[in-house]
């Protein structure tokens, strides 16, 4: 990475953020909107799973805590604290180790207070901050794992670092994105590169191992055996980021909450046995270092991007079965195939592994790849369907970074480069998680939407199979229904943020636009919008009375669980279908129209004027 192109990542970046603070949709400062962008993204990457921005400071028995993000993933024994440190400097320049130690420190206060009583002390009326605090007291025996991430547009070296040290046996990991691994993720799409084993620094030192791959491959494969203590130490700094998404998929959303009897009963008894009883992992690399040592005998002294494209359950049952029962993993080796993928077509191979490697299970895990025939096809439509003024179109990313591709081609023609623009700007630009996120909010799947955009699209891509096991073929018609979609989620999302509701700005989205779905039974004139690019006034100002609701409802029906979790569950989206909506005498015209456009169920107009479901 040059330091023009990590300078000019960083220019865009704060342009970015300045545009959302003088958009007036956002916060004024400018730390805050630059968490929410990097937050954002970085869920989108799956760098981080499921984000929730959350800005709370104070202090607790003299000592001073700081977070402005944090994420609870499903495994539920690792829990994640965001801070930031936003320096505003263009080029970057380097954070003091001062500076990161003390935005890391008073994130790990937050979580030391939370454990000792500091929801009591929060205000009141902040109900999202005193939520995640009484969450991590109730949870604090389960928590094994706490990693802080410090974000940053300054230059910070390093990647993480392991501080070695625990709250009451909690291991505390520390990740720091600076703008230069931003860059490398956000701008360069290598979303994988922070994943990274040092074999050579572990007890054992590098792995012994059998070039498996000729020399005429495309690819490199070793035959190995990994430590189960080491196996089970990796899952537990990366967690599912290990998992590639069909894996994620075919083991279960949610998880294993139970280490498989069979073994349990070989990690438990038979540890010696257990290299002869499993079929151990089969992973895929980005680049990996391996020491030759002469007469056919090679070491794997480190490896990057990894991936566990086969073994997913052994590696998180080998994890469960140390935090949970104390079992002891020195006797325990887990046999193992490690490729080496490199090249251009990187995630189109780790796709296909992934898929040959678990061809074999009576499940078979939906294909999650670019390449898939639906995602093609829809990208062929968004090049081809041209608005009806004729002079734009919607871009479809179906593999990311495309359409930072085509601008840049379009900047080697005269011209090109400003027709580009004008045809397909940004805000006409749309990702394969944007789009399952549109259609599983319409289809009032909104607890799937506030698992985040990752699992959410894993719901969506299966339901697709599920539902069309042949593969659905979408026409003109199609296309153009689900650019209304977005258009209208990108609406509410806009006056979500206009109204600066504190917290789960994604989730209260995310529930209004299915229940205007759910009230009118479909019955959106989505033709109209289309025609026009937008929602009219009216239905602005109706969804406008709705959110406030809707953030309301999600808060009572809650209780005393945490909003963002609660969200997640059907029977929040079954609570929130029970909600009934004044409408006004005078309807908007988006939904005076007589054609269905959703699943539909039973709704009727009561004389008091309010449909209710």
């Amino acid at each position: 990475m040059t330091d023009e192109a990590m300078e000019a990542f960083a220019r865009k970046l704060a342009s970015e953020v300045d545009e959302a603070i003088q958009s007036g949709d956002g916060s004024i400062y400018s730390e805050e909107e630059f968490t929410r962008i990097v937050l954002e993204r970085l869920g989108d990457e799956g760098a981080i799973e499921n984000p929730t921005l959350l800005w709370q400071e104070g202090n607790f028995a003299r000592a001073k805590y700081k977070i402005t993000g944090y994420s609870i993933p499903d495994d539920e024994e690792r829990l994640i604290l965001v801070t930031t440190i936003h320096t505003g400097d263009v080029p970057p320049r380097a954070l003091t180790r001062d500076e990161i130690l003390n935005a890391l420190q008073q994130a790990m206060k937050f979580y030391e207070c939370s454990c000792k009583g500091l929801h009591a002390k929060i205000e009141p009326s902040n109900t999202d901050a005193s939520e995640l605090a009484r969450h991590i007291y109730e949870a604090r025996e389960q928590i094994g794992v706490l990693r802080v991430v410090l974000l940053s547009d300054g230059l910070t070296g390093l990647r993480s670092i392991d501080l070695k040290k625990a709250f009451d046996g909690t291991r505390v990991i520390v990740d720091l994105f600076g703008i230069e691994r931003l860059q490398r993720i956000l701008g360069q799409g290598l979303r994988r590169d922070d994943i990274v084993v040092d074999f050579s620094a572990e007890p054992g030192g590098p792995l012994p191992c059998l070039k498996a791959s000729s020399e005429t491959a495309d690819y490199e494969a070793y035959l190995t055996s990994v430590p189960g203590a080491l196996l089970a130490d990796i899952y537990e700094k990366y967690g599912t980021r290990l998992l590639e998404l069909n894996v994620r998929a075919f083991l279960g959303l949610r998880g294993r909450k139970s280490v498989n009897a069979g073994l349990r009963t070989t990690i438990r008894d038979l540890p010696h046995r257990f290299l002869a009883y499993n079929n151990g992992i089969v992973a895929t690399v980005d680049a990996m270092e391996v020491e030759d040592s002469g007469n056919g005998q090679f070491r794997i002294k480190s490896v990057r991007g990894l991936q566990i494209v086969n073994g997913g359950q052994t590696t998180a049952s080998l994890h469960r079965a140390k935090r949970q029962d104390g079992a002891k993993l020195d006797a325990i080796s887990v046999p193992a195939k490690i490729i080496c993928v490199g090249g251009a077509d990187l995630d189109e191979m780790v796709a296909a592994v992934s898929k040959s490697a678990n061809s074999q299970n009576t499940v078979q895990p939906a294909d999650f790849s670019a390449n898939d025939p639906f995602h093609v096809t829809v990208e062929k439509l968004a090049n081809n369907t041209w608005l009806p003024d004729g002079k734009g179109r919607w871009f479809y990313e179906r593999a990311r970074g495309s359409y930072g591709a085509a601008e840049l081609k379009a900047s080697f023609g005269a011209g090109q480069k400003r027709r580009f623009a004008q045809e397909t700007p940004k805000e006409r630009r749309f990702s394969k998680t944007d789009l399952a996120k549109y259609l599983n909010a319409w289809e009032g799947q909104a607890h799937q939407v506030s698992f985040g955009n990752q699992k959410n699209f894993q719901f969506f891509m299966q339901a697709l199979k599920e539902e069309h096991p042949d593969g659905l073929e979408p026409d003109a018609a199609w296309f153009k229904a689900f650019v209304a979609k977005a258009i209208l989620f990108r609406a509410t999302l806009s006056i979500v943020r206009a109204k600066k509701f504190a917290a789960f700005q994604a989730n209260i989205v995310a529930y209004t636009i299915a229940c205007l779905s759910w009230v009118t039974n479909g019955r959106v004139d989505l033709d109209m919008i289309w025609a026009q690019q937008a929602i009219s006034p009216d239905l602005h100002k109706l969804l406008e009375s709705w959110v406030g609701k809707i953030d309301k409802a999600l808060r009572k029906t809650a209780g005393n669980r945490m909003v963002s979790e609660w969200a997640k569950k059907v029977e929040c989206r079954d609570a929130l279908r029970e909600l009934s909506f004044d409408l006004p005498d005078k309807l908007p015209p988006e939904l005076t129209c007589q054609k269905g456009a959703g699943r539909g169920s039973n709704r009727s107009k009561t004389r008091d004027g309010e449909i209710r479901l």
